[in-house]
């Protein structure tokens, strides 16, 4: 009773959007724990009006008491679309809250904190909930590496109302020693027939996901594959190969195609009924095939139970449902997907609106006097199988066992809301089995319709073309404002790819500017650099000159009287007197020492006219004849 409880708590305070649990108790106690009476207690309709007449709350239409048929009647208005499937079931729209289903020991539990809580927060927190210490919680589905003690739960990505999985470990590993495994590359040699394949694989990855990629390389399904090698662990499919306990540097592992199962089948006789409302003559003007016994293949033994008791894992369950289901009823009956309902709802419904198909949830019931009909007669028809065909992907779930049930429920209220988990548990067992069919329109994810076990033929494929045009109009016009939207965003994309582009162009070309101005600036300072050295250059050599000129003459003494006549634009001349002695080198160095190095300047004599710097330099300038007085040309080179 007290699982009950807590999912009745959880299931009115997320249809009521009563946060405060004192008060949503009070109310659940007042009401004897009733749901549906607490919601009339807390949202009443016009006096003691029941749940089926409050459709602008719940956007469903409940007819009769057990919620036989539920019918869209108004929708919200549109939401952006999202990855994670919703309902038209009141949601918190708490800002920066993060709401968690906790799967531990069978037990859902809820679990709602700031998205600013640390990862060490929510041990905390399930520690006081499910009682296992932060030292010994195992938690899969947090994002694997990411998941770090003082990581933030909005920084992970975790999808709205996310489902996680909690096992106490068997030894206790500090966080260090998690963090190393879990970065840790592993080597898995696995052997199949007479092949070796050496795989490595990273510490995040599940066991069921290496399982999965060896079915590219054996060509064995996971169901069939039967292992040896891998360590004993509780959950295994589940768990990381950081958690598993592999040996290093390589483990050995060896698999093989499980053997076909033989059985001996006979005959048994089921008579055929259909639903109060319909007779073989409706039947036969549908041109459907009626006959009044109908013959199915059964085990000679007891009937194997289409489920075991107590699953743990959905996909297994799934899997096992679809094998056991074809065995009792023979190859003519439907495909069921083999999955989990959120994997199958990915598949259906959260695809483009081009590609998305219908979902129906078969929900079977042993105890149910009309599971073998239903299946046999109905689910055999081929007429049923075409259309199932054509528009539908099937999932199948026993709702036998109540513990199976809850899993089943738990999904429901994970992936489309409380309200459409509410929906599935009013629906009583002798209206089972029943045909649960879900659709999207839009952004919105919603139980279409049930269809009961007490339905004919006809009846049933009525219901199932009646679905199939609707969801075929609504998915018209949502492919058309998908198309329409994805115009949009071509044209943005492009846009923008052109501004960009643009955007390049003009960088381009202030860097071409920039490297132009760089190089010119870097030209003038070279220039300026060279010019610096070469006056430096210049003044030395001047220096030197002017340091071997001999002294001039005194006043009165012999001398040879030197004039010099400038260059143009120079008009002036400069004179000096040397002692008759003195030698052409002398000159040459007081002619240097003004600025008119040989090498750049040639001396003229007047009369006769000739170069002096070609005369030796050792000669005097009385040898020359500059003596005692003479004028000089300088002329460039």
């Amino acid at each position: 009773m007290a699982e009950n409880r807590e999912e009745i708590l959880a299931n009115f305070q997320g249809i009521t959007n009563i946060e405060d649990v004192a008060e949503a108790i009070f109310h659940l106690e007042e009401s004897n724990w009733d749901l549906l009476t607490a919601i009339n207690r807390v949202m009443p309709q016009d006096g003691n009006s029941s749940v089926s007449q409050s459709t602008d709350t719940h956007d469903v239409e409940m007819i009769d008491d057990d919620i036989s048929v539920i019918t869209p009647k108004t929708h919200p208005p549109d939401r952006e679309d999202s990855n994670i499937a919703s309902t038209s079931s009141p949601r918190n729209n708490v800002p920066n809250l993060v709401e968690l289903q906790v799967h531990h020991n069978n037990k859902i539990h809820p679990i709602k904190m700031s998205g600013m809580a640390t990862v060490s927060d929510l041990k905390k927190r399930l520690e006081m909930v499910c009682g296992v210490p932060v030292c010994r919680q195992q938690i899969s589905g947090m994002g694997g590496s990411r998941a770090t003690a003082s990581a933030p739960l909005s920084s992970l990505g975790l999808p709205r109302d996310a489902v996680l999985r909690l096992k106490a470990a068997d030894t206790v590993m500090a966080d260090d020693e998690v963090a190393e495994r879990l970065t840790t590359t592993y080597t898995l040699r696995v052997r199949h027939e007479e092949r070796d394949y050496t795989l490595k694989f990273p510490g995040t990855k599940t066991v069921r996901e290496v399982k999965g990629d060896l079915f590219t390389l054996t060509d064995i399904p996971v169901r069939h594959q039967v292992w040896t090698g891998w360590p004993s662990v509780q959950g295994l499919d589940d768990t990381v190969l950081a958690m598993v306990g592999l040996e290093q540097p390589q483990h050995e592992l060896t698999v093989r195609r499980a053997p076909a199962k033989q059985k001996e089948y006979k005959r048994i006789v089921v008579e055929s009924s259909d639903s109060e409302n319909s007779s073989v003559e409706e039947v036969e003007d549908a041109d459907f095939p009626v006959e009044e016994d109908i013959f199915v293949d059964v085990p000679a033994e007891r009937l194997q139970p289409l489920m075991s008791e107590n699953v743990e894992d959905e996909a297994l369950g799934c899997i096992e449902f679809a094998q056991r289901f074809k065995q009792r009823y023979g190859p003519n009956t439907p495909n069921f997907f083999e999955g989990t309902l959120q994997d199958a709802i990915k598949e259906s419904c959260l695809k483009p609106a081009k590609e998305r198909r219908l979902l129906g949830v078969y929900l079977h019931h042993e105890r149910s006097v009309l599971s073998n009909v239903f299946c046999a007669q109905l689910l055999g028809c081929d007429a049923v199988l075409h259309t199932l065909a054509d528009g539908f992907l099937l999932y199948g779930w026993d709702m036998t066992d109540s513990r199976n049930a809850d899993l089943l429920l738990a999904s429901v209220a994970t992936a489309l809301g409380p309200v459409a988990s509410m929906t599935i548990r009013s629906i009583p067992v002798e209206r089972l089995p029943a045909l649960v069919i879900i659709m999207r329109v839009r952004s919105n994810t919603e139980i279409y319709s049930v269809i009961n076990g007490n339905v004919g033929v006809s009846e049933l494929v009525a219901g199932l073309a009646e679905a199939a045009e609707r969801f075929a109009a609504r998915r018209a016009e949502d492919a058309r404002v998908e198309r329409e939207r994805d115009a949009r965003q071509r044209v943005k994309r492009e846009q923008d790819e052109a501004y960009q582009r643009s955007l390049e162009a003009d960088r381009a070309k202030d860097e071409i500017k920039k490297q132009q101005e760089l190089e010119k600036t870097q030209e003038i300072e070279r220039a300026e650099s060279e010019r610096i050295q070469e006056e430096a250059r210049k003044e030395a050599l001047r220096a030197g000159a002017a340091a071997r000129v001999p002294t001039e003459p005194a006043a009165g003494a012999d001398a040879a009287r030197i004039r010099v006549r400038l260059p143009p634009p120079h008009h002036e001349c400069i004179e000096r007197r040397f002692r008759p002695t003195d030698t052409l080198t002398a000159l040459l160095d007081f002619l240097a020492s003004k600025g008119y190095p040989q090498e750049n300047y040639k001396v003229i004599s007047s009369w006769p006219r000739r170069d002096l710097t070609a005369e030796p330099h050792s000669s005097t300038l009385q040898a020359l004849k500059l003596y005692p007085q003479e004028t000089i040309v300088l002329e460039e080179r």
